[in-house]
């Protein structure tokens, strides 16, 4: 689901909070962000793919992008 963000600009943040990794990631074309959090020890790869695929659904959802 998140190739449906190819080509967009996507901006990340992450701040660890205690055991867990609090991931937010802002679509700057439509200024929607979404946060999710995760286990700290999961890996930045990780991070980012289900912070994209979180992206992506509620970009979907609420019109912004088609599949």
């Amino acid at each position: 689901m998140a190739e449906i963000l190819d080509g967009r600009e996507v901006i990340f943040e992450f701040r660890q909070m205690g055991p867990a990794m609090r991931v937010s990631a802002m679509d700057t074309a439509t200024m929607v962000e979404i946060v999710i959090q995760c286990p700290a020890n999961a890996g930045e790869a990780v991070f980012k793919k289900n912070a994209l695929a979180r992206l992506a659904y509620v970009l979907k959802k609420n019109g912004h992008i088609k599949e």
